[in-house]
């Protein structure tokens, strides 16, 4: 199905055309409801076929539950064909929603169900609010229904989202919530899509730039129009199938290479660019023609460091939003720092090694609004100790025997405007951390053999693997330092802890890949050694173990256990023997894992497929559910 923006049809006209077509398919209003849903095989094949799209809309569906929770309702996910892959509802409704089948695996076209929103909006393409009565079915009468599709780049429904709950809590501000999760789901794939293209942000109000609202735009580098979404359709005044046939200079009066020498000239400067129509809009143009490969940047043995001047990510698809690949610790640890950005909290990062705190740390960098300035990192931990204090603070010229002419800024003074990431702030001397706790208080700093304070304004963002409080209680690290460094902490889970880990193998095949070429498929054995493997090292041992099997599996149809590097074999095999070995149980960890899947498969099965049935009836989160299902469709 390809939709294209079209004129709302008038509420008055719309329930009785829909009407119309309920009567027009033999459904009767007193008809009784198809209530059973899809097998639970044919549910996982349809959730294996949206894969893309539960990955971006399940984050934004539980933010949407948030905003809703506690008024008779649900939140619900559908495919373009209107089957229901998930739900999450208030508890007090969800018994009345299983009985029409609102519930994953129900089928809500027009053709089963009458005149209701899921159908209709994926009917018409359009949003669509059914209320009580508006419904054909009678059985269907106490609900309201509030729904939106949601598009591909090319204007095609991947599927809808929708608000459903009792008539009688009707919100007059749902349908907003409800479009606007949309959008975000839309404007999050279309810069996963666009990644490499010329991107142009702009809108009327230059306070806009970096909203849900903006307008994106989508070109190649000599100019040819590749896609907008909905909010830059609308400001352009046309549609999708009609812009096909435009280029950047035609819409815009201007030459898109003359734009790209002025972004090059001034990167992150706004332009002021004429509309089609006339209006004149404020515009970021955005090109990066060799999208950052993050998850390699940061867990390779070697780190790239970030360009003094690091062009921003793409603003929909932001550092943030990449990193979230669907374990509920990692996305909850990226929705608080989210709240936070650009309000010039300090955040400490805490993680085992290797669980990628620089790579968080970077996003945070990428997506606030200092990110067209510096991002300088320090390890404090790699840095000699005689040379850490003249590293951070810099130097004056002539300052110690070896001292560069000229002196050094410092890594400090480095970032100002910017970030600054201090990784294991806990190897930081206890010496030095009081003339840390001084810069953050006078935000100036003197480099060694000055006497000269230069201010400084910095974002700080540190990480450590080490217990902070611990050391504090022992007089390693001093408390007043810790209290200025811990405005928001963050913990990030070991991948051994993480329930995305199939996602994540994929990411980093992909991401290792040649340019146009698709990544090798893991076999499922190693999948299932990966996910009884401790992984001491977390994401940088993962990476480095993918990229020497990727290479080794070359001309091969997949990634199997003989391309797997040994020492990481004898690892594996030396954790799973160390059991046998001491003549101990067997680890209860992978039996319980398993009574629990089989616990959640049948409850499951029993509850129709409703993931806030079963979590009440188990006595678990809905995390621990979601989990399960990811297992299960990788």
């Amino acid at each position: 199905m390809h939709l294209e923006p079209t004129a709302l049809a008038a509420p008055r006209d719309l329930i009785p055309h829909a009407h119309a077509r309920s009567a027009a398919f033999g459904l009767r209003a007193q008809d009784t409801l198809d209530a059973m849903p899809l097998a639970s095989a044919d549910l996982r094949c349809a959730l294996q076929r949206n894969r893309v799209l539960t990955d971006h809309a399940l984050p934004v569906m539980e933010t949407l539950y948030h905003q809703i929770a506690g008024t008779h309702s649900m939140v619900l996910l559908t495919d373009p064909e209107g089957v229901i892959l998930h739900a999450l509802g208030d508890d007090d409704f969800v018994a009345r929603a299983d009985r029409v089948a609102l519930r994953p695996g129900g089928v809500w076209t027009e053709e089963r169900k009458g005149t209701n929103a899921i159908g209709t909006a994926l009917a018409l393409g359009q949003a669509v609010q059914v209320h009580a009565g508006q419904h054909y079915l009678r059985a269907n009468q106490f609900l309201t229904c509030s729904c939106v599709p949601i598009l591909d780049p090319q204007g095609r429904a991947l599927g809808a989202i929708d608000v459903s709950g009792d008539h009688r809590s009707q919100s007059k501000h749902t349908m907003a919530l409800v479009r606007m999760s949309a959008q975000m789901v839309e404007n999050h794939l279309w810069n996963q899509v666009h990644e490499d293209a010329v991107r142009l942000h702009f809108h009327a109000r230059p306070e806009f730039l970096g909203t849900l609202v903006e307008g994106l735009a989508a070109f190649t580098p000599d100019g040819r129009f590749l896609s907008a979404n909905r909010s830059g359709q609308f400001q352009l005044g046309l549609s999708h199938s009609a812009l096909q046939a435009h280029t950047f200079g035609s819409l815009f009066g201007v030459d898109l290479g003359q734009v790209l020498d002025q972004c090059r000239r001034a990167p992150g400067a706004l332009l002021t660019l004429r509309l089609p129509g006339g209006v004149t809009v404020v515009a970021r143009p955005e090109h990066r023609p060799q999208a950052e490969r993050l998850w390699i940047a940061a867990d390779a043995a070697e780190p790239v460091r970030a360009p003094a001047r690091p062009a921003a990510r793409p603003g929909g698809l932001s550092g943030l939003r990449y990193l979230n690949t669907g374990d509920p610790a990692l996305a909850q640890a990226i929705e608080r720092v989210t709240k936070l950005l650009g309000r010039g909290i300090a955040t400490l990062i805490q993680g085992e090694t290797g669980t990628g705190k620089e790579l968080l740390a970077r996003a945070i960098h990428h997506d606030g609004p200092r990110r067209q300035a510096p991002f300088v990192a320090v390890n404090c931990a790699s840095i000699p100790e005689s040379l850490i204090e003249s590293e951070l603070f810099g130097y004056e010229e002539g300052a110690f025997t070896g001292a560069r002419r000229k002196g050094s800024p410092g890594k400090i003074v480095q970032a100002h405007g910017g970030t600054l990431f201090l990784d294991e702030i806990g190897d930081m001397p206890l010496a030095l951390q009081a003339r840390l706790l001084r810069v953050l208080q006078e935000r100036s700093v003197a480099p060694l053999g000055g006497t000269r304070q230069i201010e400084v304004d910095i974002q700080l963002v540190c990480a450590t693997h080490r217990n902070l409080r611990a050391m504090m209680a022992e007089g390693s690290f001093r408390q007043d330092l810790y209290y200025r460094l811990n405005g928001l902490v963050v913990r990030l889970p070991a991948l051994r802890e993480r329930s995305d880990l199939a996602a994540i193998v994929q990411r980093i095949l992909q991401s290792a890949a040649d340019a146009g070429t698709p990544p090798l498929p893991v076999a499922p054995e190693v999948m299932a050694l990966f996910a009884r493997c401790a992984w001491p090292g977390n994401l940088r041992q993962l990476t480095n173990v993918l990229r020497t099997a990727a290479l080794m599996a070359e001309g091969d149809t997949a990634i199997r256990r003989e391309h797997l590097p040994e020492d990481f074999l004898e690892e594996c095999e030396a954790a799973a023997a160390v059991p046998a070995a001491a003549d101990a149980p067997a680890p209860a960890a992978q039996p319980l894992q398993a009574i629990t899947a089989a616990a959640i498969a049948q409850a499951l099965a029993a509850q129709g497929g409703n993931v806030s049935a079963v979590a009440r009836a188990l006595g678990v989160s809905r995390n621990t559910v979601y989990r399960h299902l990811r297992a299960q469709a990788a």
